[in-house]
């Protein structure tokens, strides 16, 4: 089992580059004592076996830009598709060449069969669903920050695009960095129009710096963050307007890179493959619904703040809850309506300054008031060019224009280029319990499902650490 990250294998320069990072925080080997399946708490948490006599997923693809996946692994074969790779020349492999294990993680979250074992292996919480792989650059491999930077944009807005062209219902970004483009934005759009939900981690440095990252905080991309059995946010999980939506993300077994093929991972790139297994498997079963319809069902049932707050600044909407969407769905509404307020156009917001101290979470319900009958209804893209001098911000002048009016996540101040990295996807023993709040809460009440009929309500930052309702 893999105990150590190749994610440490970065050098000189590189280490501190904060571009096509892995969003998981750490990794390990789950305990062998038992079996594989077991340790996957999140599947029963959200009641994946009841859901699975609905829907497995199956007939959609779901497009995972990452670092390759490895469709050798017991638990994803027959699950992977031709991809693309937009790794350089240089960097040996091609899509199915997983310099990190991190993208077969993802892949197998979101699609693993577990037939590793004669059964005993990892499934994924769609496991009917194919699993389309796109590989991104290695930032190890670059030259200079400036160099990783450019690549990695350069390669997500194809990979984008490819996806979407290939007709991948579901884009799964659990990569990040801090700083967006115009490119980007464009990519985002064009694959929306297309048909395509795109999800993407909004970042691991909660306990940290909370930096802003992309593409998560891209207008048109639902940001994804992470909570913990307690259905708290984890103390990682970046906070901020930029997070739309949480699903788990600790303690999170499942197939991976590596000898074993088994990992143990926390972070809001476990989270993000939740999210994007969701919508399959809510697509699989309504497939004649479009990307807005989908993503519009997801927040009608959506397990919400406990609180009865529509949305906060912690986990967002609140919790995906794929059962619920399989059960009761509702009205989908308008097909041609994004339902999020942030696209295409939206007021620049900045992320939560602190968390502030939230009480605890209770007991998951299993009770749904009946989702409400949805109705019609910033890229804060800070350009790679935006420091390099006054001309060349005159000659892009119109794009800087879209990019500042589109707007809505960036921080007040433009984030530091190169803030520290957060943890790698394998390294530091897993093991440290996240932060939670212990207070309990009163009862939820009935109506505190977010309705996407009333889609401008503010962020709550003074209190973003509330749970959500549960699965």
């Amino acid at each position: 089992m893999p105990t150590s990250s190749t994610r440490h294998r970065r050098r000189g320069a590189a280490a501190s580059v904060f571009l096509g990072l892995l969003l998981v925080g750490t990794a390990t080997a789950p305990a062998q004592a038992d079996s594989i399946r077991s340790q996957q708490w999140y599947l029963d948490a959200m009641q994946a076996n009841g859901m699975w006599k609905t829907s497995t997923g199956k007939g959609v693809t779901v497009a995972v830009i990452d670092t390759g996946v490895d469709r050798n692994n017991p638990d994803l074969q027959g699950r992977i598709l031709t991809g693309k790779d937009l790794a350089p020349a240089s960097q040996s492999g091609d899509e199915y060449t997983d310099y990190e294990g991190h993208g077969t993680g993802m892949a197998a979250l979101i699609a693993g069969t577990g037939v590793y074992g004669g059964g005993q292996g990892s499934l994924g919480l769609s496991p009917g669903a194919k699993i389309l792989p796109i590989r991104l650059p290695d930032a190890m491999e670059a030259s200079s920050e400036a160099d990783s930077s450019a690549e990695f944009l350069d390669a997500l807005v194809k990979g984008i695009r490819y996806a979407a062209d290939e007709g991948a219902k579901v884009i799964n970004i659990s990569q990040a960095q801090a700083q967006g483009s115009p490119q980007l934005s464009a990519a985002v759009d064009y694959a929306l129009k297309k048909g395509s939900l795109i999800f993407a981690g909004t970042g691991n440095s909660g306990n940290k710096a909370n930096t802003l990252e992309y593409p998560a905080a891209t207008p048109g991309v639902v940001g994804v963050g992470a909570i913990g059995k307690d259905l708290h946010r984890t103390s990682e999980s970046t906070y901020g307007s930029q997070v739309d939506i949480s699903a788990p993300g600790d303690e999170m077994v499942h197939a991976c890179g590596g000898k074993t093929g088994f990992c143990k991972t926390h972070g809001t790139s476990d989270a993000t493959a939740l999210a994007s297994a969701s919508a399959a498997l809510i697509w699989s079963k309504h497939p004649d619904w479009t990307n807005n319809q989908v993503l519009r069902v997801m927040l009608n049932t959506i397990g919400g703040p406990t609180d009865g707050a529509k949305r906060n600044d912690a986990i967002g909407y609140g919790i995906v809850r794929p059962r619920i969407a399989l059960k009761t769905p509702g009205d989908p509404g308008p097909a041609n309506k994004y339902p999020l307020p942030d696209y295409p156009v939206a007021a620049s917001k900045s992320p939560s300054a602190k968390p502030s101290k939230g009480t605890g979470a209770q007991a998951p319900d299993d009770s749904s008031a009946a989702p409400a009958a949805a109705s019609n209804g910033d890229d804060s893209n800070t350009p790679l060019w935006f420091g390099i001098g006054v001309g060349a911000l005159v000659v892009a002048g119109a794009a800087v224009a879209v990019a500042m009016n589109r707007s809505r996540r960036r921080a007040a101040a433009s984030p530091t280029p190169y803030p520290p990295a957060q943890q790698p996807y394998q390294g530091q023993p897993y093991g440290a319990q996240q932060v939670t709040n212990p207070q309990p809460y009163a009862p939820p009440s009935s109506d505190s499902q977010y309705n996407v009929n009333n889609p401008g309500i503010p962020s709550n930052p003074s209190n973003p650490s509330n749970p959500g309702r549960g699965y």
